[in-house]
């Protein structure tokens, strides 16, 4: 019977936290959403009391405050057998993180006038794969972006195993990885190039302006030896080697899922976004703006999908979010565009993906 990490663990995983704590920022004042001073032994405990409720063996955390770090902490094991802790260096799967950071990419052959938002794609690139239904030819990346392509979000969740259109292009929401690759294609179309010349445009039109070190969408070598080992909802290490989606996707640039990163470097790519760099403004309009209404709350507040983010209305007008959720990887991150505040965290967990939302309520409060 499987069972999950006992109490053992999670006492050394408090140790640790002493042993790694020179990974935060030590000057900085650590200040909640709301303005309210934040303790970073709080915030620490937090963290250690949720990865023990979750049972989730690994973390690695930032909290940005005006634009820079004011914190940043690693917690538990990379992986578990061998004892070998989260550091600073260890790399996790983004998941659909890599959505948003993909989506920025894109608007960088927009602001070249080489992709037309509003043009069907198949002007740039026919899609072999999905041809026999017309209506693909409707199909644009503004539609890909937003998630109003009609395709499924893989084709094999689909009970046929097949690509197909569920729905007129542009008139509906749902939420597809398939879409996204698509635009990759065509991208790489684009370039004259493989996976590997779409990977080395990626790192000069985002990676490195924004100074992005050690983030990837085709990992590397070295990305592969730092990167934490997945596990699954009962603490198992999960065989990725023998996985369908790591055969499957290996050596492939997969838009929606692929992005290889640690909280430092992608709080860069936040503090762009924040600052409104890198892009026209026309297309961080574009980028920000909403596109399909994905879910009210029970309070009345909407959620919006825009071109790659999360945006709720009402209060939250300028807070852009996403969570990512691969096998054995889960994430999340949170930016508000005014106050140019934020925080990502990723996990070698299946168990991760609550604790996302579960940080914004603990940034809330007003007493800590």
């Amino acid at each position: 019977m499987k069972k999950f990490l006992g109490f053992k663990f999670f006492q050394t995983l408090a140790v640790m936290i002493f042993a790694l704590s020179c990974s935060a920022q030590n000057d900085a004042k650590l200040m909640s959403y709301v303005g309210v001073e934040v303790p970073k032994d709080s915030l620490d405990n937090f963290l250690v009391s949720k990865m023990e409720t979750l049972h989730i063996p690994g973390l690695s955390m930032a909290v940005l405050d005006k634009g820079r770090v004011v914190y940043h902490n690693t917690f538990g094991y990379a992986d578990v057998a061998k004892k070998i802790p989260v550091t600073d260096k260890t790399i996790f799967e983004a998941a659909s993180l890599s959505k948003s950071v993909f989506a920025f990419f894109t608007m960088k052959y927009v602001d070249e006038g080489r992709l037309n938002l509003d043009r069907p794609l198949y002007e740039y690139l026919p899609f072999p794969d999905i041809e026999h239904d017309e209506r693909y030819k409707k199909i644009t990346a503004r539609m890909v972006l937003s998630h109003r392509s009609g395709f499924p979000n893989w084709r094999e969740n689909e009970e046929d195993k097949e690509l197909k259109i569920k729905f007129e292009p542009g008139s509906d929401y749902e939420y597809s990885g398939e879409g996204y690759q698509y635009l990759a294609m065509v991208l790489r179309q684009l370039d004259g190039t493989d996976w590997d010349g779409l990977e080395t445009s990626f790192q000069k039109q985002v990676a490195k302006p924004v100074q992005m070190e050690h983030s990837s969408f085709i990992p590397s070598k070295v990305m592969m030896q730092n990167k934490a080992e997945p596990y699954d909802r009962n603490g198992e290490r999960i065989d990725w080697e023998n996985s369908y989606w790591y055969k499957k996707d290996k050596g492939t640039f997969v838009a929606a899922s692929s992005l290889h990163t640690e909280p430092i470097d992608f709080s860069k790519w936040m503090m762009a976004i924040m600052n409104g760099e890198g892009l026209s403004v026309e297309s961080f309009e574009n980028l920000l703006k909403h596109h399909s209404l994905t879910a009210t709350t029970s309070t009345g507040m909407n959620i919006y999908y825009t071109l790659g983010f999360l945006n709720p209305d009402q209060n939250y007008s300028t807070t852009y979010i996403h969570n990512g959720d691969n096998e054995g990887f889960t994430s999340w991150y949170l930016l508000d565009t005014e106050k140019k505040w934020g925080y990502v965290l990723f996990t070698n967990s299946d168990n991760g993906g609550s604790l996302g939302n579960e940080l914004w309520n603990y940034f809330e409060k007003e007493k800590y």
